[in-house]
């Protein structure tokens, strides 16, 4: 299993998954943090975005994800003012820019964008900006790995661990993890070369019985990570449990504010309320994410369900697998 969106888009696109079809099945697992961004937290997204005196940001991929009725796009075209960000200090600027205007920032990500959005808040802080927010949907992978793990029908010989998680954060978790399960483990990066190094590194510990987590991403990884990154993460979060769309609650898989930021908690300062969210019936996301099925087992597949009219996040996310099989004509009878 690789777990990052990026890593299988790769091995779609380039058709390594086909290259080694017979010897080596590849399964994509939750690596997408768009796609297991709660709908419950995309629908709080849309209706503070509709908040009068409003500017919500947020990256690009996250504008067309569907919530319960409608997105952040829908919100902006019935007048929310919804901007799209390349950085979470983008959205510092604007509060400075407009005092009497409520900035708030789309924090989701795994441990990669964690350091950039807990330096955003850092920063506001400590300049005194108090119409700055955070609507924090931050997921950690080790958890999820532990929870796949943990299933009594999974099938998962070895793991191809997050780049750019690992970057962050090194790879000592995924230790852990590879003792507790006795499967092996290889940081990998996202090149078609790097992925293919990886398998290689998995087959050949596999065939000797070897239990380990390898580095192949030597050139950005490694293996205690980036400390002043983790640093400010560790100063801005703490460590929470967390719902993953499509899967459910993983203990201890999210972050959240520690008690000294939490003046910079859009979901402390905009009361929405409760929210009851309804997925798609026929969506079978959930069961993609875990890697238990692929994006063509899906009945609405490429019918119903389109990157021009998406019903579950792995079509819109640029790193989701729906949208990587769709992109590169994984269609049946396409």
């Amino acid at each position: 299993m690789e777990i990052c969106g990026g890593q299988t888009h790769t091995l779609i696109r380039y058709g390594i998954d086909e290259l080694l079809s017979g010897a080596v099945e590849l399964i994509h697992g939750p690596g997408c943090p768009v796609c297991v961004t709660p709908l419950e937290k995309i629908d709080r997204a849309i209706a503070i975005a509709r908040r009068e005196g409003v500017i919500f940001t947020t990256f690009g991929d996250m504008m067309r994800v569907p919530g319960s009725s409608g997105d952040l796009l829908s919100a902006k075209a019935e007048g929310g003012d919804v901007r799209m960000v390349y950085s979470p200090l983008d959205a510092v600027s604007l509060a400075e820019k407009y005092p009497d205007r409520q900035v708030v920032f789309f924090a989701v990500g795994f441990e990669t964008t964690a350091p950039a959005n807990a330096m955003a808040v850092k920063i506001a802080k400590e300049k005194g900006i108090r119409n700055f927010s955070v609507l924090v949907s931050h997921v950690l992978v080790p958890p999820a790995i532990d929870f796949l793990m943990s299933s009594p029908d999974v099938e998962i010989d070895g793991f191809i661990a997050p780049g750019h998680v690992c970057t962050v954060m090194g790879y000592t978790e995924y230790e852990d993890l590879a003792e507790k399960y006795n499967v092996p483990f290889v940081v990998a990066g996202f090149e078609p070369l790097d992925l293919l190094q990886g398998i290689a590194m998995l087959v050949d510990m596999l065939e000797s019985g070897e239990v380990d987590v390898k580095n192949q991403y030597t050139r950005s990884v490694c293996r205690l990570g980036n400390p002043n990154a983790r640093r400010v993460v560790e100063e801005v979060f703490e460590v929470s449990d967390m719902v993953w769309r499509g899967i459910g609650l993983i203990p201890k898989s999210g972050l959240k504010l520690r008690e000294a930021y939490a003046d910079y908690d859009a979901e402390r300062r905009f009361s929405v309320g409760r929210i009851n969210v309804e997925e798609s019936p026929v969506c079978i996301a959930g069961e993609i994410l875990q890697g238990k099925k692929k994006p063509i087992d899906c009945p609405a597949f490429g019918k119903e369900c389109t990157l021009e009219h998406p019903l579950g996040a792995p079509m819109v996310s640029s790193e989701g697998a729906c949208a990587a099989y769709y992109n590169f004509g994984r269609i049946k009878g396409g």
